[in-house]
């Protein structure tokens, strides 16, 4: 008689680059398995909430397209065609071509490449120990937050904000740029408990209806890229009503008068013909939060994924200081806590040894750089090598078109440390497998919490795959990098991490499960003054000394604007291209995270564009037509679907379907740019214009 091998629940966190970092409880089952995976329901911010794609995780972890051995390719890059070598094989490999593009075009021509897939701090930043020691180019981080952070910062001068397990205490709560729902379903956790217990109204302010404003007592669909006028014009409407607390201004802001006097011609009728709201939405937003003190401004990373984005989320951020929204519990902007932790990570990412000398290449500009743009090079040499982790380039960064030639070059040596057989891998020399997060042990910190977390490995990897640390570890002693933290176990760097950086032990943290390291409410609210010399929130912000680790101001950044405005930078639509196309979040992806899962790809069906019917109509497309986008970077043939939660010449087209469910195997990034942007670069993904046509 069989005995049902007994279910143990074990704690971890969620990996992915989601704000909401969820504490979980995962079942462990006999034979080295899981099960269902729960939100942790004693962890504050999680509340026990999880989103679907990751309750159904075993789907991913167990799946049977799995990469579970080295591979070598066989045939042309992109052919998918492998075959199985030993792990020493491989990295004697990968170190042989890391070895020979240094010595025939110096160190800087190999690269690094990394980015979100997992948020441990040990497996995604390591990768970094092994740049700095061997003086490779460095990375640059550009593909999602520079947009956003900036603009935040340049108000309250650090990346930190309000308790978000206030919004739960709020009387409004603005979720503004986020399909929560979607991306990080915590805040809805936080929002309908303030609606449920304190009668609190929530706004949803997004360039389409999604479902997170069909959960909305107001949804504002706005234009891509006219934030900013929505906030000027809620701003101009407080000073002209009288509903601006000028006591708290004169105290705790740089230039109430001179922004007072700024605004007077960004009126409701100006924002409006610039957003396509009604002036009486905009005057009942501005009201409603000019009379509601305790107003929660939930800010999301839709901010960075537009031209004039730093200036959006920057415009936003000033509304709660106009209304004095920070002196109350529920009150104030908030955006991320990245500031709060204070680690050290020199041993995690080599910090002791780095080079500030050698360059820093943009990761948003990889086809660039791969295709042998000088300015992109920064004048050096080429990139001849690449280690790429936790990142699928091929499919999710911009300017597709030129990503996928660079990554073809028969001269280029890449190595993919993946787990499943991407577009990237497809372009390897070397492939190699990699744990999952319940495979390995890691750290990790909330974005949109305040939660230091620990992550145990929960079974065995699959295979022969191997952890991101055991790579780095395993590749730094064939090509000759010395550190001491390739010769210690991630457990050993995670417990010297915590020490050094005032958190206790891992045993304590291991304990515990997590430490909660909310700041004071004094300090969280900017109480005794914001996070600048004057202790003022800035209307006025010095963009170029905003404090962001960057490469220098990039883009337009001597026209823009000196105080809170819309900055007409956007890739506005034209006579060739009248449209104006969003990338947006799908629900059950992940960025190319999911797509391989058949939950996930079963309920997205395949890859659409939304349309206003009214647009539509006028070109003669139907619902389920094939059409055509385009524009100077490239064309993406998929499906039409109808949808009126849209404005008129806007567009949607929801998740980074993998290639291969495309029309003619071109995925929707071929039509995105590069272009820098100001202050301080990034990827502008929901700024496009394009034409459409049936196909």
């Amino acid at each position: 008689m069989n005995v049902p091998s007994p279910v143990i629940r074990k704690p971890s966190a969620c990996p992915h680059d989601c704000p909401s970092t969820c504490s979980l409880e995962v079942e462990v089952l006999g034979g080295n398995r899981i099960g269902r995976v729960y939100g942790a329901e004693d962890q504050t911010y999680t509340a026990g909430v999880i989103c679907a794609k990751v309750a159904r995780y075993a789907e991913r972890i167990h799946h049977p397209d799995r990469l579970l051995h080295p591979l070598l390719r066989t045939g042309p890059k992109g052919s998918g065609q492998f075959t199985r070598i030993s792990w020493d094989e491989a990295l004697d490999r990968v170190a042989d071509g890391f070895l020979k593009a240094e010595h025939e075009f110096g160190s800087q021509s190999v690269w690094p490449y990394y980015y979100a897939g997992t948020m441990g701090l040990v497996m995604r930043d390591g990768i970094n120990r092994l740049t700095h020691a061997k003086r490779y180019s460095r990375f640059y981080s550009t593909i999602c937050v520079n947009l956003a952070w900036p603009g935040y910062i340049a108000g309250t001068g650090k990346l930190a904000g309000p308790d978000p397990r206030e919004m739960a205490k709020a009387d409004c709560v603005v979720i503004w740029g986020t399909n929560a729902v979607a991306t990080q379903v915590n805040v809805m956790t936080h929002a309908t408990r303030a609606r449920k217990e304190r009668g609190a109204k929530i706004v949803v302010i997004d360039v389409y209806r999604n479902a997170t404003m069909k959960q909305a007592d107001m949804g504002l669909c706005l234009r891509p890229g006219t934030d900013g006028a929505l906030a000027c014009a809620v701003m101009h409407v407080l000073f002209r009503e009288g509903l601006a607390d000028r006591a708290y201004m004169e105290r705790y802001t740089d230039a109430p008068a001179d922004l007072e006097e700024h605004l007077r011609t960004r009126t409701p009728e100006w924002a409006s013909a610039i957003t396509g709201l009604s002036v009486a939405e905009i005057e009942a937003f501005a009201r409603l939060v000019g009379t509601t003190k305790r107003t929660f401004f939930r800010l999301g990373y839709g901010f960075s994924r537009q031209r004039n984005g730093a200036v959006n989320m920057h415009a936003a951020s000033c509304i709660a200081a106009v209304t004095g929204a920070w002196q109350y519990e529920g009150g104030g902007a908030f955006h991320n806590n990245g500031a709060i932790y204070h680690w050290r990570k020199s041993l995690i990412e080599g910090l002791d040894v780095m080079d500030p000398s050698t360059r820093r290449l943009d990761q948003s500009r990889v086809g660039r750089i791969l295709t042998g743009d000088r300015e992109a090079l920064f004048d050096g040499p080429p990139v001849k090598a690449m280690l790429i982790q936790n990142t699928n380039p091929a499919s999710v960064a911009p300017e597709q078109g030129l990503v996928k030639k660079g990554f073809a070059r028969d001269d280029l040596f890449v190595c993919v440390h993946e787990q499943f057989m991407t577009e990237t891998a497809k372009h390897a020399d070397v492939v190699l497998p990699a744990t999952m997060f319940l495979e390995h042990d890691d750290l990790y910190q909330g974005g949109g919490h305040q939660h230091i977390m620990f992550g145990p490995k929960a079974i065995d990897p699959p295979g022969d795959a191997r952890s991101n640390h055991d790579v780095i570890a395993g590749l730094a002693r064939r090509v000759g990098a010395e550190h001491r933290g390739f010769d210690m176990s991630p457990r050993e760097i995670i417990d010297w991490t915590l020490q050094h950086s005032g958190w206790g032990t891992l045993d304590n943290l291991e304990a515990k499960k997590w430490i909660d390291v909310q700041p004071s409410f004094e300090e969280a609210h900017y109480l005794r003054g914001f996070a600048w010399k004057d202790g003022k929130f800035r209307f006025k912000p010095d963009w170029p000394k905003t404090p962001f680790a960057n490469n220098g101001p990039m883009g337009p950044i001597a026209t823009i604007p000196k105080m809170p405005d819309h900055w007409a930078v956007i890739e506005d639509a034209t006579e060739a291209y009248p449209f104006r196309l969003a990338t947006s979040p799908a629900r059950n992806f992940l960025n190319s995270t999911f797509t391989e899962t058949p939950t996930s790809r079963a309920r997205e069906e395949r890859p659409t564009v939304l349309v206003h019917p009214a647009d539509a109509a006028a070109l003669g497309i139907a619902d389920g037509d094939k059409v055509a986008l385009e524009n100077e970077r490239g064309r993406v043939r998929l499906a039409a679907r109808l949808f009126d939660g849209v404005r008129r010449g806007v567009l949607i087209a929801e998740s980074v379907w993998p290639d291969a469910a495309y029309e003619d195997g071109k995925g929707i990034n071929h039509l995105t740019g590069s272009d820098a942007t100001a202050p301080f670069g990034g990827a502008a993904f929901h700024d496009n214009h394009v034409s459409l046509t049936k196909d």
